[in-house]
């Protein structure tokens, strides 16, 4: 019965979405940056395959089932329940506004409307849109959720236009900056927080993007001050520190989730000014992290902190891979890939969105795990006003439409590889606009084979560019019986006259990596093939208990297709089997994606003992 209605479900959703539906109006900035965007996302809808089942899952299983009244309760009952529960509005109405843009659901629509007029009405008159007691304002978290208030307001104005969203987040920004300054008689805003200033210094973002709503001075006033702040004696010297080490662990003390908010707000204000320094010192902060402390799944942070270099123990124990820091990283390789249109940065969000961010949502239930071990079972829980990654992980999947692909200076760029339809309008080379669809189908990452179909509303000459992964082999395009080869870690430019219907045939092979275990794992492997590193689902093999010893015997890397031994409600059907050891018995061992591993509350394990 279960399958049936899902099978059911997945048909009632295609069919709502075969349609092509014109993109939601959008209520952009008024203020331009100095530094304009090289990469702009497209237009994607009917996104399917991997990425829009899980995506469908996060609006079905997570979204639409948000109790308003747990989420709005430290609100209209000051004090809140616990200290940071003011946070999780402001992030629920980034991932409905996010995810209504894309689907245009009618359902998200009505719960995010409704709970922006309830949320606006907790509002007091002085501005304030925490959760806290007179007394007890501007300690703990208070400031944090004010940050998350503003940016979940204006994402709500940016995809309704509705003004009474946007006068509130100028209230609570304008009480913010009343408050909070270098000048005689305000509060310092470093000590009004946790973590040397990271946590209430993070408010940076929203500031930003609130500068550029209005075009108000004081707020980009205000930008300067927390730039300011940063460096003072009780600030976290970010930016001093990184100058002088070049290493994210010496900034502050070292909290990986406030740190890389602040970073994000820090883009921004470059983004806007040209302040060139600030983008030089972010992207030494992205080197730091990428070589010394990421995991092979795409996320950061040990016990909710970097870490050493290449320390980066992953049980359950360990506290790693905190659903926040990999939404934020995941933010922050967005930004840069923005700023600069390098693929090395979309590398980056294809490996930590096929690891690390699906594999925290739980596809079958909606319940989220705030740490994500690669070692024993994911620790999925189902409340929705208490912790902080429960509210984060969905804010990650509602993004993954502006990963897909757009232009890249000017030159549509396909980035991720799935079923899906974009729509884009791109220059020729005759310098006319071309309104462009392009639509893919794939059984990727299943397989390596991508058939797009190109639609320019007249015949033109322009450019097509497709990412080039760093694990692929042998990646080529077939266009009217041409044929392109591209190198790894680059674009691979198509160049012709384009006309309706025109076909791309892209093949690529996605060979099986033994990745090493490091410094951490030094005696142990991960199984790795195309983005997608793979676990052993101890539930999935039977027999197969936690204190079996398994052990991969450097044989020659074979998996067989075992998708059809997935249990009927395992919805997305990819597993294989690898020969290894048991006991020290030759065994079949099967292994699913991480992200889909552990659904069924088994223990897995990504890293695997090596003989």
């Amino acid at each position: 019965m279960k399958k049936t209605f899902l099978l059911l479900m997945f048909i009632a959703i295609g069919s709502a979405n075969a349609q092509d539906l014109k993109p939601v109006k959008l209520y952009g900035p008024i203020i331009t940056n100095k530094i304009p965007d090289q990469y702009i996302p497209a237009y994607y809808q009917n996104i399917g395959g991997l990425l829009g089942y899980r995506m469908q899952m996060n609006l079905e299983k997570r979204l639409l089932q948000i109790d308003s009244a747990t989420l709005l309760s430290g609100f209209e009952k000051r004090p809140g329940a616990q200290t940071w529960i003011g946070e999780h509005v402001g992030k629920f109405l980034f991932s409905v506004s996010k995810t209504y843009a894309y689907s245009h659901d009618p359902r998200i629509k009505h719960l995010m409307d409704d709970m922006v007029c309830k949320y606006i009405a907790c509002q007091m008159p002085d501005g304030y849109l925490g959760t806290y007691l007179l007394k007890d304002r501007w300690t703990e978290w208070d400031v944090w959720a004010h940050k998350y208030a503003i940016i979940g307001l204006l994402n709500y104005y940016s995809v309704t236009g509705y003004k009474p969203a946007l006068e509130a987040a100028k209230k609570a920004a304008d009480l913010i900056c009343r408050t909070f300054g270098d000048e005689p008689g305000k509060r310092d805003l470093m000590t009004a927080g946790a973590h040397v200033g990271l946590a209430p210094g993070s408010i940076l973002e929203p500031m930003v993007d609130l500068y550029r709503y209005t075009g108000d001075q004081k707020y980009l006033d205000f930008c300067k001050y927390i730039l300011r702040a940063f460096e003072q004696p009780d600030g976290p010297k970010l930016i001093s520190q990184l100058e002088k080490y070049s290493d994210v662990t010496k900034v502050g003390d070292a909290k990986a989730y406030e740190m890389l908010s602040c970073f994000l707000g820090i883009l921004k204000y470059y983004k806007l000014t040209g302040e060139q320094k600030y983008f030089t010192l972010l992207q030494t902060a992205w080197t730091d992290i990428t070589c010394n402390r990421l995991y092979i799944t795409g996320t950061s942070s040990d016990h909710e902190i970097f870490r050493g270099a290449g320390i980066l123990r992953a049980e359950n124990k360990d506290d790693m891979g905190e659903g926040c820091v990999t939404v934020t990283w995941i933010q922050f390789n967005l930004q840069l890939l923005q700023i600069t249109g390098e693929p090395k940065y979309a590398e980056e969000l294809e490996r930590s969105v096929y690891n690390h961010l699906l594999a925290a949502e739980n596809p079958q239930t909606g319940c989220v795990s705030y740490y994500t071990a690669l070692n024993g079972a994911k620790p999925y829980r189902c409340d929705q006003g208490y912790s902080c990654c429960l509210s984060s992980v969905p804010r990650g999947i509602s993004l993954i439409p502006e990963m897909m692909g757009g232009t890249i200076n000017g030159t549509f760029t396909v980035l991720m590889y799935e079923n899906a339809t974009a729509t884009e309008k791109i220059k020729a080379n005759d310098g006319s606009t071309v309104s462009l669809k392009i639509s893919s189908v794939t059984k990727f990452p299943l397989d390596g084979r991508v058939v797009f179909t190109v639609d320019p509303s007249k015949m033109a000459n322009f450019a097509l560019n497709l990412r080039v992964p760093s694990w692929s082999e042998k990646f080529g395009a077939k266009v009217d019986g041409k044929s392109y080869y591209g190198k790894k870690g680059s674009l691979l430019k198509i160049e012709r006259k384009w006309s309706a219907g025109d076909k791309v045939e892209v093949f690529f092979e996605m060979p099986v990596q033994v990745i090493p275990g490091g410094i951490s794992y030094p005696n142990e492997v991960a199984i790795k093939r195309g983005p997608q590193v793979f676990a052993i689902d101890r539930g999935l093999n039977v027999g197969l208990d936690s204190t079996m010893h398994v052990v991969y015997t450097k044989a020659n890397i074979i998996l067989t297709d075992e998708k059809s031994t997935l249990p009927a409600d395992w919805i997305w059907k990819e597993a294989y089997s690898l020969d290894m050891k048991v006991n020290d018995k030759p065994r079949k061992v099967i292994l699913v994606p991480f992200s889909e591993a552990g659904q069924k509350a088994a223990n897995i394990n990504v890293w695997i003992d090596e003989q």
